[in-house]
């Protein structure tokens, strides 16, 4: 069958002067739901019977098109769109094809403008079957049957920014949180992506989502940033055990339990000395 809003391989069935109709003729041998390719994305090299990978979406229309451009966004994903423009009706989005993506009104989490981007997910309506995109994006998360656990590698889409943290979708299913306190970059925007790690499952399901790895695992590569730290700095930084966590965060873009945690590994390594003015970097390993 045939979907829309995604992908398919679709097998060329006849020529045309508009264009070339693809279908599937296992499944639809009576060609009931063939589908234009129109001219404008017709391969200069074709061979009837061939198959070939295709974007199936609605037209101006509402009829189904296959099209060879590659949209920014597929069905029930997220991503982040710039609106084209607003009218009566909602907003439209630059999602990549000829025919921008529609936002009604009541699928804005706030006002949408003219020329802002916005993180929003893509679904067919069931009411008028076309496809349409909502910035609340939190309806089509769920935490309810999680299948995730503690300590797990995921991946994360900046969903927005609070004053307690960094919202966050995992996997693109759940929702979680990274605390403010636990973010050393200042870059991080709406819309981006990365990888984090499962920190914890509270009772009522919320998530604790940390972009560091977790215990010992966490140590090693901040353990490096230190020592490399040490060696551009000459085997010495004017930091311990008793530095505020703002100087710590400010030089080494690290919590101050995270910096602790990776002293005292290099300590037992014997790689540094710690000292009450800061920490130093043994002659050997300099």
């Amino acid at each position: 069958m045939i979907q829309i809003g995604r992908y398919n391989t679709l097998t060329i069935l006849r020529d045309t002067k508009i264009g070339l109709y693809l279908g599937n003729p296992e499944e639809d041998p009576e060609g009931k739901h063939d589908i234009l390719l129109p001219n404008k994305y017709v391969p200069e090299q074709f061979q009837i019977g061939e198959e070939m990978a295709v974007f199936v979406y609605l037209d101006h229309e509402e009829r189904p098109v296959a099209t060879t451009l590659e949209p920014y966004i597929l069905l029930h994903e997220f991503a982040l769109l710039r609106v084209n423009y607003v009218n009566q009706v909602g907003a439209f989005l630059d999602w990549g094809l000829e025919k921008d993506l529609f936002v009604p009104f009541k699928e804005q989490a706030r006002p949408m403008e003219k020329g802002k981007r916005y993180l929003v997910f893509l679904y067919i309506d069931e009411k008028t079957n076309r496809l349409v995109a909502s910035s609340k994006t939190n309806q089509f998360l769920s935490n309810e049957n999680l299948v995730i656990k503690k300590g797990d590698e995921v991946d994360l889409i900046v969903s927005h920014i609070t004053d307690v943290g960094i919202n966050v979708i995992i996997n693109e299913v759940h929702k979680g949180l990274v605390y403010r306190d636990e973010v050393y970059d200042d870059s991080i925007r709406t819309g981006d992506r990365m990888i984090g790690y499962i920190k914890q499952i509270r009772p009522d399901h919320k998530i604790d989502v940390s972009l560091q790895k977790l215990g010992y695992e966490n140590i090693e590569p901040n353990a490096q940033k230190i020592l490399d730290e040490l060696k551009a700095s000459r085997g010495f930084l004017r930091l311990n055990d008793n530095s505020h966590p703002e100087d710590i965060k400010t030089v080494l873009q690290m919590s101050k339990k995270t910096f602790k945690k990776a002293i005292g590994a290099l300590y037992k390594d014997r790689l540094i000395e710690i000292k009450e003015d800061g920490i130093y970097l043994i002659p050997t390993q300099n």
